[in-house]
């Protein structure tokens, strides 16, 4: 697999409000993405919902968002578990329906040690290492932290071809960029650092912000990785207080009530995750505003 670089979505899952999963939502939702220059739709992660869908759920997410993606842009399907079992069973389906690389978060709520984590991944690419790996490292949602030297070992692991960084620290991704092999991709997955990250060497972000936002994020992407600082900054800036309002409550809570602001899909959401709060509503309608994507 050729190194996947640019804007890679972190896509929602569109669902009905009876809390089914809308396929046909996201199968639009797909095309207006490839429409718009998104480099790689990333689905089922944590903006995807992935712990309140159930297994036959998550594989067949994944089995749409593949087929209707029909090869113009690669899926990086999201595979994670705080199971080993369940994560290498994930990726085997995913691989089977022609995913294009899974994405592998750090085991949440069992606290593994780094030992612990490294075996997991070890063995996920033992499994299926011919999917490539990206590792996924987001202790403010996992509460374990994948340490620098976890992630150093590993890189020698064939399979595992990256990391999505996702601490919003620019020191630790940079020391990450000097240490890890050549090969191995470093993507940001945090909105507001993603430029810095992507100037130090990284390869990429993987966004939340580019849900509704698809063409600027690709613009952006193209602008940070070519070097060109002024131009990423000056996108950046105009992105920014999405970057801020899109998290006043837990993500995908405000994202999904402002792509249904735009019409671009339904707000449901899956219990335990409930809607937008009123208080927080200006905020988010604010920095659509703002951002000109919602105009009158």
């Amino acid at each position: 697999m050729e190194q996947l670089t640019g804007s890679i979505v972190a896509l929602v899952t569109p669902m009905h409000d009876d809390g089914s999963v809308d396929y046909p939502a996201l199968r639009r939702l797909i095309d207006w993405h490839i429409e718009e220059g998104t480099d790689c739709l990333g689905v089922v992660g944590t903006t995807g919902e992935s712990p309140t869908v159930d297994v036959e759920e998550h594989c067949e997410i994944i089995r749409v968002s593949v087929e209707q993606a029909k090869g113009r842009v690669p899926v990086m399907a999201g595979c994670g578990a705080n199971s080993t079992k369940e994560a290498i069973e994930l990726a085997k389906f995913a691989k089977g329906v022609g995913a294009d690389s899974q994405l592998q978060v750090v085991p949440y709520y069992n606290k593994p040690t780094q030992e612990g984590q490294y075996q997991h991944f070890k063995a996920i690419a033992e499994a299926v290492g011919d999917l490539p790996i990206v590792l996924y490292n987001v202790p403010g949602r996992t509460v374990a932290d994948m340490a620098h030297d976890t992630v150093l070992r590993l890189a020698q692991v064939p399979g595992i071809i990256g990391i999505k960084e996702a601490t919003g620290n620019i020191e630790r991704a940079q020391w990450l960029i000097r240490d890890v092999p050549k090969n191995f991709a470093v993507y940001s997955g945090d909105d507001p650092t993603a430029v810095a990250l992507m100037l130090c060497g990284g390869q990429g972000n993987i966004s939340v912000t580019a849900n509704i936002a698809p063409r600027k994020m690709h613009e952006l992407c193209v602008a940070a990785l070519a070097g060109d600082v002024k131009r990423a900054m000056e996108i950046q800036f105009e992105l920014m207080p999405l970057h801020r309002n899109l998290f006043v409550e837990p993500n995908p809570i405000p994202l999904k009530w402002a792509m249904a602001r735009l019409g671009l899909c339904g707000g449901a959401l899956r219990l335990p995750l409930t809607e937008l709060g009123e208080a927080s509503r200006p905020a988010v309608e604010g920095a659509l505003r703002a951002t000109g994507l919602l105009k009158g």
